[in-house]
């Protein structure tokens, strides 16, 4: 960068420090020369001269020019940057790699090898884009992985260290009084009183406000698999809580998810705007049991991405509501969130089953698939039974499909035989489908298959690798709801139309569906209020 640019990036994020915008929490940090601190955005401490700062994007660049975490705005406690779903280069592919875990699990040559570079050129670039190399970014999510269980768990300091990844306590030990200036044992002292919950973690996850959790539970609750998947509801009928089971690394997992201040079984905090609840927090609170504790950072980063918590809301809504068009939906609706993935495999092989039919045929196809393949959950992680009666079961593997598949899928020939071969290709490696790809790489792997067309290919890259930008004007259903709004009716007018909204056309994509998910969540409730009449 020149340094006439450089010194208008220091300008702009100065200006955004002085105004204390909380939006910009998580996309940059300030560090402060005067006291060796770095700070969120919005830190209510005075704003220092413009020349006693420095700004990193990252707050493993601050760990490495030498400070620590401020101990009043907490910038650990942010959302994520939604910088990572947007950039398609190498340091933002390796970034979302990094949040997964990729680095703990498989070690910097396991996530230059995904990315397609040696060691040393991956290093050198992020650390030149990002201001730290994998090691250090890795640090820095275990960092701040340990200070989210520190102060919103009960698990025992000791466990915190091993479930935040790392390799001993002497380490964990150093890396906390590094980092934010303060033991383990004075943080978890600064944490609010929580009771434990029937032996699950307690973990909150912050998204920008507003959100609208209400729809995206209400999304993941229409297409939820019994057996797999759990919704509870309020007396009402409305949706106030999500959970499931998922595979993990070091075993089966399970989550519940509700808006946060509720406690999944009442009433829904800020039901259709994810408000802040009575402490100022936005985002979800979630119950967490695992077989290995040192997944949780990647559950975490998976549940981030399932409910897309790291959004700019405000951008996205800006962009849409200058559209006359769009202006009142937005209104009605802000912070519109994309629903993503725990488990792109998964992504892949419920697309290919929905095809063409109804959301309710599709449930039906792809509850008796995990019935008959998945891998049954062990007693005692998962505190609850399957809905019906149903053993409470892991989606199946690739591996399983490609091998059992034609036993239990049903429906055309031409259909049974493109999911075995995807199956095939994803359990031998040929076919990649993972978050760490860019947008061009995932669409092309997926094409290249006999029997995968473009409206599959979006679809799953939207939900896959969280792409903002991505709008399904092919679909029914989009098209059946953009009339709804009052925009054109025919796909390549629709196409032609979105233009509009770029970079932020799978929101308007979501905006589409919203009326779908709004009227069968109306038949839901009516069905529960009054379980003798028949929805319409």
């Amino acid at each position: 960068m020149s340094t006439t640019g450089a010194d208008a990036l220091h300008q702009e994020r100065y200006r955004i420090a002085a105004s204390r915008d909380a939006r910009f929490d998580g996309q940059f940090v300030t560090a402060v020369h005067s006291t060796g601190i770095y700070c969120r955005p919005s830190c209510p401490a005075r704003t220092p001269r413009a020349a006693g700062v420095t700004f990193y994007r990252t707050s493993a660049a601050a760990h490495l020019a030498g400070f620590r975490a401020c101990k009043r705005c907490l910038p650990e406690a942010t959302p994520g940057s939604p910088e990572w779903d947007l950039r398609e280069d190498v340091a933002g592919r390796a970034m979302r790699l990094v949040l997964d875990g990729v680095v703990e699990r498989e070690g910097v040559p396991g996530l230059a090898e995904r990315v397609g570079y040696s060691e040393r050129q991956l290093n050198r670039i992020m650390t030149e884009e990002l201001g730290a190399g994998p090691k250090a970014l890795s640090r820095a999510h275990r960092a701040q992985t340990a200070r989210t269980l520190l102060t919103s768990s009960d698990l025992p300091i000791a466990d915190v260290a091993f479930a935040a990844g790392f390799t001993s306590i002497r380490q964990f030990n150093d890396t906390v009084r590094e980092v934010f200036a303060l033991t383990p044992t004075a943080l978890r002292d600064r944490r609010p009183v929580t009771p434990s919950t029937d032996g699950a973690l307690r973990v909150h996850l912050p998204a920008r406000p507003p959100f609208d959790v209400q729809g995206l539970l209400e999304w993941h609750a229409l297409h939820a698999l019994a057996g797999t998947e759990q919704v509870t509801t309020t007396a009402t009928g409305r949706v106030a809580s999500y959970g499931r089971v998922l595979d993990l690394p070091g075993g089966p997992g399970w989550f519940r998810a509700s808006a946060a201040g509720d406690d999944g079984a009442g009433s829904v905090a800020g039901v259709g705007v994810g408000v802040a609840d009575g402490a100022g927090r936005t985002g979800l609170d979630l119950l967490v049991r695992l077989t290995d504790l040192s997944d949780l950072p990647t559950l975490v980063a998976r549940v981030r991405a399932l409910f897309d918590l790291d959004a700019d809301p405000v951008a996205v809504d800006t962009a849409l509501a200058a559209v006359p068009e769009l202006a009142p939906v937005v209104e009605r609706i802000p912070g519109m969130r994309l629903p993503g993935a725990v488990d792109p495999h998964e992504v892949v092989f419920r697309t290919l089953i929905g095809q063409q039919v109804s959301v309710a045929a599709a449930r039906t196809a792809q509850t008796r698939l995990v019935a008959a393949l998945g891998e049954r959950v062990p007693d005692g992680l998962v505190p609850w039974s399957g809905d019906d009666g149903a053993e409470v079961r892991l989606f199946p593997r690739a591996a399983v499909v490609a091998g059992r598949g034609r036993e239990v899928l049903r429906g055309p020939a031409a259909r049974v035989e493109t999911i075995v071969r995807v199956a095939t290709a994803l359990a031998d490696g040929s076919l990649v489908v993972d978050g760490g790809q860019s947008l061009d790489d995932l669409r092309a792997g997926l094409l290249a298959v006999k029997g995968i067309g473009p409206w599959t290919a979006d679809y799953v890259a939207l939900r896959v690798r969280h792409h903002p930008d991505l709008f399904l004007h092919s679909d029914l259903a989009v098209r059946n709801g953009a009339q709804e709004l009052g925009l054109p009716g025919t796909a390549r007018e629709l196409s032609l139309w979105s233009e509009r909204v770029a970079p932020w056309r799978s929101y308007l994509t979501m905006h589409c569906w919203r009326p779908i998910v709004d009227r069968a969540t109306e038949r839901t409730a009516a069905t529960s209020t009054n379980p003798g009449k028949e929805p319409r």
